[in-house]
């Protein structure tokens, strides 16, 4: 074997720590491991901890009982109470032959109990053991490790593609409509400002959930993906709508929760991610008296994600320039908002947008559409 060779295979043996007061049961342990293990050696408990505290990797400790101001029972207790050491196998190696002895060694964490004096044969085979075993464990637990950041890494990439997904055929939606701007970037800012308003709320705490908040600012640019389907004729009218063109203009919400539930079963999962994205789309335009569309629902029947984005849409749709009418001032929609308290939208959700307003004219001057004036 060559010098290259020969190193390579000395950095690779396990590190052994001898514990003992005795200076002869030090050389007779070190003769019998050196060939095999690196050897470290300690004459006392607190001298031993301080070398299982350095940082430097140990593999295996050999520990005696019967030392003078520490004995190898409280060594034992202080290796297993800390995090940095309590994998460490120890193997108590005594003269101490009594079985309740043996007992409260095993019990305080030892892997094994070896008496003096000792058979090398069997001190080789045990320490050899124990060592196999721990490689054997730090393989699993450093496979787990692996497993696990892989696992966060597949997931982190899986979300990264569910939010690529989303704001790709929200952006192809609002293509169509190109006075919008920014309205996707608003109203999601708009909607996780009323979430986080609300999470304690009793009514709503159960659903505004830290995931669901998050999957929420997620999904709401789907709200308008039905847009895809209107008519350009009556999309890009340059004007109010006539009413059989609105109740053409209506069937966005269906038509967008129909793309999304088609693609949620092409799926063959319950894709709980477009669930949100689901209920926005279809039901962002119900009021809470009861006379908003597609279902003519009511009161909390309308589900929180759809309250809170009737409330974003119509707060932005409102502020925001379009080619057949300015947009309103801030305080004008705020008002008009408030009027509607009870009628078109939650009392509550109403509530937290009056203490928000600020906040939403900030994310409204944030995110200003090109060439749009600012809001007022």
């Amino acid at each position: 074997m060559n010098e290259e060779a020969m190193a390579e295979t000395t950095l690779m043996r396990p590190t052994v720590l001898v514990v003992d007061d005795t200076p002869d049961n030090i050389s007779i342990m070190c003769d019998l491991l050196k060939g095999l293990y690196h050897v470290k050696v300690a004459p006392n408990g607190e001298k031993a901890l301080r070398i299982a505290r350095s940082g430097a990797p140990l593999d295996l400790i050999l520990l005696d009982i019967m030392m003078p101001d520490m004995d190898g029972y409280q060594v034992c207790r202080e290796l297993k109470a800390s995090s940095e050491t309590r994998d460490i196998p120890v193997i108590f190696l005594t003269a101490r032959r009594n079985i309740d002895d043996e007992r409260r060694g095993l019990e305080l964490g030892a892997v094994d109990y070896i008496t003096k004096p000792i058979s090398p044969p069997t001190v080789l085979a045990r320490v050899q053991t124990h060592l196999n075993l721990k490689a054997a464990s730090d393989f699993l637990k450093d496979k787990n490790i692996f497993l696990e950041r892989e696992v966060e890494r597949r997931a982190k990439d899986l979300r990264a593609v569910q939010e690529v997904t989303i704001m790709a055929l929200a952006t192809l939606a609002e293509t169509r409509d190109n006075d919008t701007g920014n309205h996707l970037r608003r109203t999601q800012c708009y909607v996780k400002a009323l979430a986080e308003k609300l999470r304690h709320h009793p009514r709503f705490s159960r659903e505004l959930t830290d995931a669901n908040i998050a999957l929420l600012f997620k999904s709401a640019p789907l709200h308008d993906i039905g847009k895809v389907g209107i008519p350009d004729r009556i999309l890009l009218k340059p004007g109010p709508l006539e009413p059989d063109e609105f109740e053409v203009m209506k069937r966005h919400t269906l038509i967008g929760w129909g793309a999304l539930e088609s693609a949620k079963h092409s799926l063959g999962t319950k894709a709980e991610f477009l669930r949100l994205a689901e209920e926005v789309t279809l039901y962002h335009h119900e009021r809470w008296d009861g006379t908003g569309y597609p279902g003519r629902l009511a009161g909390d029947a309308i589900p929180v994600s759809a309250r809170l984005m009737a409330v974003a849409d119509f707060y932005d749709a409102l502020i925001s320039w379009r080619v057949y009418r300015p947009g309103l001032p801030h305080e004008k929609v705020v008002g008009m908002i408030s009027e509607a308290k009870g009628t078109h939208f939650d009392p509550d959700v109403v509530e937290a947008f009056l203490e928000l307003q600020e906040h939403f004219r900030e994310i409204a001057l944030r995110f200003v559409d090109d060439g749009a004036k600012t809001p007022s």
